[in-house]
């Protein structure tokens, strides 16, 4: 039996089809692996359905149903898979069946599949041996829009991979799942149904010609010659037609139809009541048939005609085949059935114990195994987007910079951390470390716009940071809640860096006096504790803080003895940790790493030090190597696992500070060497948030003025925080300061976007 494996946990999926109350198969398999998956992740609340009505009012469905889709009407296909990417499921699980969407064929679906960020897994009910050109062509589409095909024949496997040509990876077998009945010997129920002294021979389903039915009528006179106490039940009709049959055949005292949608309770039921279960099916092509699966899964003895599913589920002996459309044979078997109990019980023994994998329980483990295995490997193989059009052009000149979404983002104490889509997110409040970037971000704008509207938030940071420093303790608080409560005595040494900084940066481009006497008299404060610090990141933003402070005081002894002292210690870290092959400070590469040699590149040019220069243009040089893409566009190292020294690279999550720091140590080692491959390294780095990356779409807003809060496998983090929002500003006012506003063009003769 299947162990869900247990890496990923799926906090939310979709399932994609009909639902009951809707009375077809669709709805009843989609209903059912909804609540066996919701069993097997213990969520009551998830999956969540997202259903096709064929009626204008709908149906009276239930809570578990978020989203109707209206199957003739086109733009509800384009508004659903809006619906779906903002509620940021995990994954779409698709049942297809072509006569249960609009358009040719059901050709509407695909502009709702192309639009999807998300793994998408589709379950085709129907695979057809003989497809017209438009049936092959929307295959060939599910195909190429989804992650995976489940199928749930065998035989299907082989027709995707002849027929559709698509590739055998492509392609998962889970059986169609059934309730985990009891067996029971036929007959228990005979009170319900009135067929007390008689035994049954059982079909049912929502009938059309297709089913064959009346080749069983026509079968049953011959059966009560021998058998008079058999009766046929049947669940539903093209009934007119097949009353007539019976009246020809006389068999008015063995017929039964009972024309309703039972509900699973009743079905087993009739199961269990039923000595002979029959599928007499004139259609070869069928695939699935959930009433046949259902049948043995209850340990019924089945008798069909040999259509494909049937033919590979009543296999080594677990059913009987008759041949199509041939009444006599059908009487034949099923005579000799009723003549020899034992063989009756070998079949439904057989049958009953080859579905104990096929119980939703065992279904429902499948997918989410599945599931968890294509989010996984979306880390390393993200999913394309096609309904972008390639990137071309974009970089033909720096963007202009807009303050819109971080003026949203501040309110009266400063900048709230976090967004919901854009939204500010007042549960999450602030922190220091957003506020010190949203002070760098200000600060950096004044001094290339002077613009004197950006005044009032320079302050309001300052003020936030002058508040977030304990005096008790000489550090920095992190975190506030959005009532203005610290939510700590002491921050991380990283928030603290991070303060020094922003202070920096506004001594160094301090609008006025005042503001600039306040951020000095905090930035010395603040440098009291730092050479007991102990992250080598931090070394390095105090390192980037410190130049800041020297650019305008540049004599402070004290200040430039700390920038030596930190900057050697990074040094000795590389030294002592460096080859050939690695040559970084650490076994692992993890967050904002391009400060480490932007730092030494930085220090090394005032100690002055030309091996601590050559270590920091190397590992910056490694840096890049190692977060090019076969494209040659950025691919950043992800924060899920990180690097790990002689392991691999993590894909995702990408964050937007790593692409920030880069660019910033880019920009000083062109400052520093004149050399243009640098420049043109910052270029590459920005193209990043402008959609050169693993999915080749934008990061950044040009709309809103946010950053999307990282890319993740299948798509963007739509929500813009401010560490986002702020790493992009940095990014952007960093290029403007290195270059002014003349022309990029690095992507315009770019070969690939041509």
């Amino acid at each position: 039996m299947n162990e869900i494996n247990q890496f990923h946990r799926l906090d939310s999926i979709a399932i994609l089809g009909n639902y009951l109350p809707r009375q077809c198969g669709i709805a009843t398999f989609s209903t059912d692996l909804c609540n066996a998956l919701s069993i097997e992740i213990k969520d009551k609340k998830n999956p969540v359905a997202i259903v096709m009505d064929d009626i204008p009012t709908g149906y009276d469905y239930p809570d578990r149903v978020k989203l109707q889709i209206r199957d003739k009407v086109q733009s509800d296909y384009y508004r659903a898979a809006d619906f779906i990417n903002a509620n940021q499921f995990d994954v779409v699980i698709l049942q297809h069946e072509y006569g249960i969407f609009g358009g040719d064929h059901g050709s509407f679906i695909l502009d709702l599949m192309k639009n999807l960020r998300m793994p998408l897994i589709s379950t085709l009910h129907t695979v057809l041996s003989r497809p017209n050109q438009k049936q092959k062509f929307i295959i060939s589409e599910i195909s190429k829009y989804s992650d995976k095909l489940v199928v749930m024949s065998h035989k299907a496997e082989e027709m995707l991979k002849d027929i559709y040509k698509i590739p055998i990876d492509k392609i998962k077998f889970i059986p169609h799942g059934i309730p985990d009945f009891p067996l029971k010997r036929p007959g228990i129920y005979h009170n319900l149904f009135d067929v007390v002294g008689h035994r049954v021979i059982l079909s049912f389903g929502l009938l059309n010609p297709g089913k064959g039915i009346e080749y069983m009528i026509r079968a049953m006179p011959k059966i009560i010659e021998k058998h008079p106490d058999v009766k046929e039940i049947d669940g539903d009709a093209y009934r007119l037609s097949l009353h007539q049959e019976v009246r020809k055949n006389k068999m008015e005292d063995y017929v039964i139809f009972h024309n309703r949608f039972v509900s699973l309770e009743t079905l087993v039921q009739f199961l269990q009541t039923s000595s002979i279960y029959v599928t007499p099916y004139i259609n070869k092509d069928q695939i699935t048939s959930g009433t046949l699966a259902y049948a043995l899964g209850c340990g019924s003895a089945v008798v069909s005609t040999p259509y494909i599913y049937a033919e590979e589920l009543l296999d080594e002996g677990r059913g009987c085949l008759v041949p199509f459309m041939d009444s006599s044979r059908l009487s034949e078997v099923i005579t000799d059935l009723l003549d020899n109990e034992e063989k009756l019980e070998k079949l439904r023994f057989y049958g009953y114990h080859y579905c104990r994998s096929m119980t939703w329980k065992e279904v429902a483990r499948s997918y989410l195994n599945l599931t968890s295995d294509i989010i996984e490997n979306k880390k390393n193989s993200p999913k394309p987007h096609f309904n972008d059009k390639k990137i071309k052009n974009i970089l033909i000149e720096l963007p202009e910079i807009k303050l819109d979404h971080l003026r949203i983002l501040t309110d009266d104490t400063g900048i709230l951390q976090h967004a919901k889509f854009t939204i500010p997110d007042w549960y999450h409040g602030y922190c220091t470390d957003d506020n010190a970037r949203a002070l760098v971000v200000t600060c950096m704008y004044y001094s290339l716009f002077k613009d004197k509207s950006i005044l009032p938030l320079i302050q309001k940071y300052l003020a936030f940071l002058y508040y977030a420093y304990n005096t008790e303790n000489q550090r920095y608080r992190n975190f506030m809640s959005i009532n203005r409560q610290w939510l700590e005595i002491m921050g991380s040494e990283d928030s603290h860096a991070r303060a020094i900084w922003g202070l920096g940066a506004a001594i160094k481009y301090a609008p006025n006096i005042p503001i600039r006497n306040m951020a000095m008299r905090l930035f010395l404060d603040s440098l009291a504790v730092v050479e007991n610090f102990n992250s080598p990141r931090c070394w390095a933003i105090i390192i980037i803080g410190l130049h800041h402070y020297l650019e305008v005081f540049s004599g402070d002894a004290t200040a430039k003895h700390l920038r030596s002292v930190l900057a050697e210690r990074i040094h000795e870290r590389f030294l002592g940790n460096a080859t050939e092959d690695w040559p970084w400070c650490e076994n692992s590469v993890t967050y904002v790493n391009a400060k480490l040699p932007h730092a030494l590149i930085l220090a090394s040019q005032w100690i002055p030090n030309l091996k601590m220069f050559e270590t920091g243009l190397r590992a910056l040089e490694w840096l890049l190597k190692i977060q090019t893409a076969e494209q040659d566009h950025l691919t950043i190292i992800g924060n899920e696992n990180w690097y790990i020294r002689n392991g691999e690279s993590s894909k995702f999550d990408q964050q937007p500070v790593e692409a920030m720091a880069l660019i910033e140590a880019c920009a000083e080692a062109y400052k520093a060497t004149g050399n243009n491959n640098w420049l043109l390294q910052a270029e590459r780095c920005l193209g990043w948030f402008l959609g050169r990356n693993d999915l080749n779409i934008p990061v950044y807003s040009f709309e809103t003025g946010g950053c999307s809060d990282g890319l993740q496998p299948h798509e963007v983090n739509e929500n813009q925080g401010a560490e986002s929002t702020l790493a992009w500003l940095i990014s952007l006012l960093t290029m403007y300061e290195t270059m002014g506003k003349k022309d990029i063009g690095i992507i315009k003769n770019d070969k690939e976007f041509d």
